[in-house]
């Protein structure tokens, strides 16, 4: 019998990823405020599922518990964390004005027990910033950390409005990153132009690898244009496709003209062969 887990899991942030954490005897509620336990130190957190059995092989690492639920005190002093944080930003953005360093900063947080003090930004390159640590060390009386991040991540953090009209995916429900490669677009018969593709982050659109499953699966089945092929209506030559839905646009030449038929790749790849080999070897040739 596969051995289960209970967990609940928990964001950080209102959108970003789930983590798990082994719930004890607490039933916390869906977007009610938890503390728990990680490496950075003590956190608040949002239930954003409810707690649940999974695999255990399905946990990564140690399951850390969470400490309780968040009271009003609790939420109390996470909002005035947040407003410490962007205080801090200030400060910040001045100290590093004044030492001239080449770097954007992005956001802020304190961890619940005010333990740590992070400062994301970005930069073109690496950025020697030991004297701004000290200095702000020196200001916040409290550990300081800073960590450069991508342009996907500084999409994430800010959000945006992608060029579907929509609140960028990353900012709204995705959780990590996956992988986007540009023959994505070039098998979705998607034009070329990096604004056309790219996001505003400026890196090639994460919904690219939203249907490239059906893609993938389509092309294998889907003749290329200039084929001959063989369809219910007579031979005929592929000039155009649909990868998305699977469909070939046919024209064939009749005694009264010529004839554009709309067929589905799959029919054509179903057909008996007529000769040896596959399907599409027997419905399908080369135009001369």
């Amino acid at each position: 019998m596969t051995e289960t887990r209970d967990v609940v899991g928990v964001r950080f942030k209102r959108r970003g990823k789930i983590y798990y954490f082994d719930p004890k005897d607490a039933e916390p509620a869906l977007d009610g405020g938890v503390i728990v336990e990680t490496s950075r130190g003590v956190e608040y957190g949002y239930v954003a599922m409810e707690r649940k059995a999974i695999e255990a092989e399905d946990v990564v690492g140690e399951l850390k518990p969470i400490l309780r639920m968040a009271t009003e005190d609790d939420d109390r002093r996470h909002l005035s964390n947040r407003n410490l944080a962007r205080e801090a930003m200030v400060v910040c953005e001045e100290k590093i004005k004044e030492h001239g360093l080449k770097m954007r900063l992005i956001s802020a947080e304190y961890t619940f027990d005010n333990s740590k003090l992070l400062f994301y930004f970005t930069a073109d390159g690496r950025v020697d910033f030991r004297r701004l640590v000290r200095d702000l060390a020196a200001i916040f009386r409290t550990r300081i950390e800073l960590r450069q991040i991508g342009v996907r991540d500084e999409a994430k953090l800010l959000g945006g409005i992608g060029i579907c009209g929509r609140e960028c995916c990353c900012a709204s429900f995705l959780g990590d990153f996956s992988p986007v490669s540009i023959n994505m677009a070039k098998d979705q018969g998607l034009s070329l132009n990096p604004d056309a593709i790219s996001g505003v982050c400026g890196r090639l659109l994460c919904c690219l690898r939203y249907e490239q499953p059906g893609y993938e699966t389509n092309l294998k089945i889907m003749p290329r244009v200039g084929r001959v092929v063989y369809t219910a209506e007579g031979k005929g030559v592929v000039v155009s496709t649909n990868t998305l839905q699977a469909l070939v646009k046919v024209k064939i030449e009749t005694d009264d003209g010529v004839e554009f038929v709309v067929v589905s790749a799959e029919d054509l790849a179903r057909k008996p062969c007529r000769g040896k080999g596959c399907a599409h070897e027997g419905n399908m040739e080369e135009a001369e």
